[in-house]
């Protein structure tokens, strides 16, 4: 009997989100107010970190930022204080160090309080082949991207519990949802990050906690340097993205509690065509959409990894 109830209790929410989801594609979704919320980002020393603290600004929130690169973190302070923020925190932090990560959240929650939004964006790229890796940039790639979110959730979490009120944002990537050749650490640390940012989502609902918002971003390429040299192969079906546009859409997502963003929207057809293609079908499309060769040109950045 219960098998029956349950059974038609799902198709009927199935039926009513559906319905829901389809009338929010013609109607705005109200964006919510994060006036003098704290708002920490990893990474904000350059990229789409420092867009994002620029975007965030504008909206009347407290600032933390945290990078390994001080004169990236002070350039990114001051295009802030440009824009009329005055309460803007920078903190050196090396991400992939556990230790140094409490460490410095703990001087954050002394010196600006418990922070309401936390932005988990700092990255790197290796951009080698597998066997051609260093052991030592494999697992900084593991530390920065994957593990960090572990430690900065584990620091700054309790308090968005307590008070059953914040947002995870995780900046993964469309390669934790989708493969690409010559990007096997990479591709595994965001695999990683998504299923991480995930599994948080689903303890914090079981748990009642339905006040804590998560959203992940799993952007393509962006032209920030990252993945200098890539070229996409049919630019129009997956271009590499615009910076500014990506921070502008991750912005809103998070102001509309939006759980999972893909860029471009051809993303959410082609994972979608992943899970359900026979493998030799997916792998041919890996090749129709350039994923076998994307890699062949990277340079990256000409500086050091930051």
């Amino acid at each position: 009997m219960n098998f029956i109830l349950e059974t038609l209790q799902v198709l009927a929410l199935l039926f009513w989100y559906s319905l829901e989801s389809f009338v929010l594609l013609f109607v705005p979704t109200k964006k919510k107010n994060v006036s003098g919320e704290v708002v920490l980002i990893t990474g904000s020393g350059s990229g789409i970190g420092r867009l994002m603290a620029l975007e965030f600004a504008n909206l009347g929130t407290v600032l933390v930022l945290w990078d390994i690169n001080q004169e990236g973190l002070k350039e990114t302070a001051r295009q802030v204080k440009e824009r009329g923020v005055t309460r803007v925190h920078c903190y050196l932090c090396d991400c992939s160090d556990k230790a140094e990560v409490y460490s410095v959240a703990d001087q954050v929650k002394r010196e600006v309080g418990d922070v309401g939004i936390l932005v988990n964006n700092a990255g790197i790229v290796t951009g080698k082949k597998f066997l051609d890796a260093p052991d030592t940039l494999i697992e900084k790639t593991m530390e920065v991207n994957t593990m960090a979110h572990f430690w900065t959730c584990k620091a700054f979490l309790p308090a968005m519990i307590a008070n059953n009120h914040g947002h995870l944002v995780s900046i993964a990537s469309s390669a934790g949802l989708i493969s690409v050749n010559g990007l096997a650490d990479y591709c595994a640390s965001k695999f990683a990050a998504v299923g991480f940012a995930e599994s948080i989502s689903l303890e914090l609902l079981a748990t009642g906690k339905d006040g804590i918002k998560t959203t992940i971003v799993c952007p393509y390429f962006i032209n920030t340097g990252m993945f200098d040299g890539c070229q996409t192969k049919w630019p129009r079906i997956l271009p590499i993205l615009d910076p500014n546009y990506v921070a502008k859409k991750i912005i809103n997502a998070v102001l509309t509690d939006q759980v999972f963003l893909l860029m471009p929207k051809s993303m959410y057809l082609i994972s979608g065509l992943k899970n359900i293609l026979p493998t030799k079908t997916g792998v041919m499309l890996g090749h129709y959409l350039g994923a076998f060769s994307i890699m062949d040109t990277f340079r990256g950045h000409t500086k050091k990894l930051e």
